[in-house]
This record gives structure tokens, sequence and C-alpha cells, in this order.
């Protein structure tokens, strides 16, 4: 990637993020229905055509982007890659998923508030959540073919998730370390037990 494409990313990367911590405090200071989308892109100084450029709908803004991965890191999954190891392919997978966004300790608790305390935000997280298991279900499953079921797979995920869970609350609740050294660390001690 070249350098200017990589500070445009870069750029990206910081509107996207300050679009939703705007949404999400106006959305803790005034409740879901109580800002407009001119209010919100007023208050992340950007245009409402820029707004609609990184987010669809207000709920989208609020909940933050779906976890995209590139084409290649794709492929190279499907493949059997990189590792040869299902699990820890899966976490590569997980981290750049999560590498691609830099995660603050104020942004993570923010956001578990909002969600929580507006009802149609948990429904709407809990689909995002289930389409994204079923993408990284189908994806084994490619990968695996008859090796592994279907439900096997959706069960794999879900463990890792819990294990993802458990690293994001050792890091809000003040661990140090990075988000994913505690997964590391985390997944590891459940291989060991799991083992």
């Amino acid at each position: 990637m070249s350098e200017s494409a990589t500070i445009r990313q870069v750029k990206r990367l910081q509107t996207e993020r300050r679009i939703c911590r705007c949404a999400q405090q106006l959305t803790e200071e005034r409740g879901l229905d109580g800002f407009t989308l001119d209010e919100l892109a007023e208050r992340a100084e950007v245009s409402r055509r820029t707004l609609f450029n990184y987010f669809p709908s207000k709920l989208d803004a609020v909940l933050g982007p779906v976890p995209t991965m590139s084409d290649e890191v794709r492929a190279t999954f499907v493949a059997g890659g990189p590792h040869g190891d299902l699990v820890n392919d899966l976490s590569e997978i997980a981290r750049e998923l999560f590498e691609s966004h830099d995660v603050e300790r104020e942004d993570v608790e923010r956001a578990k508030r909002v969600v929580v305390n507006e009802p149609r935000l948990v429904l709407i997280a809990g689909e995002r959540f289930e389409k994204i298991l079923g993408t990284f279900t189908d994806l084994i499953v490619e990968r695996e073919g008859d090796r592994i079921a279907t439900a096997d797979a959706r069960l794999l995920i879900r463990l890792l998730v819990a294990v993802f869970e458990v690293s994001m609350r050792e890091f809000v609740c003040g661990d140090q370390r990075p988000v994913l050294e505690l997964f590391d660390e985390n997944l590891r001690v459940a291989r060991h037990l799991l083992a």
C-alpha cells in the first residue's frame, strides 16, 4: 500500500471512529430517538453526505462498522492457512479484524452502556452477531468440508467469542495489556482446560 493510500485509510478510520463515538455520545445523552442525523453530522464535524458514505443509518452509526475481512485473508483461510490449525487460523482472522480498529477502554465501555440501555440496539446487535456467526460458520465448513459439522463450526465460533468477551472485560476493568495479548492468553488457557 502506498504512503498516500495508507494516510487516506488512517483518515477514513479516524472519521469512522469519530462518527461512531459521537453517535454513541448523543444516544447516551438524548436516547436513540433524541437526535437527528443532521445533529450527528454537526457533532462529528462532517457533512450529512459524508455521514451516509460511512453509515447507512443512525443505528449503524451507533453500533459501528460491521467487521469485514480482506479477500486475501479469506482465501488464505479457506485454503487451510496461514498456520494449518483451525483455531489458530480463526484467531489470525480475529486479529486482522481487531487490529483494523484501534480500541480504547472508554469507547468499549460507552458502546456497552449504549447497547444495554437501548432495547432496539440489543436486538440489532444480536442480529449482527448471528450474521457474522453465519459467515464464519460458512467459512469453516468451506475450508473443512465433511471433517466438521455445521453445528460444531458454530459452537467453535461461539467458544472463541466467549474467550474474546472475557478478554474485553479484563481490558475494560483495567488490565493494561493490549486486548490481543489478553485474547492470546485466554485462548491458551481455554485450550489447556478443554484438552
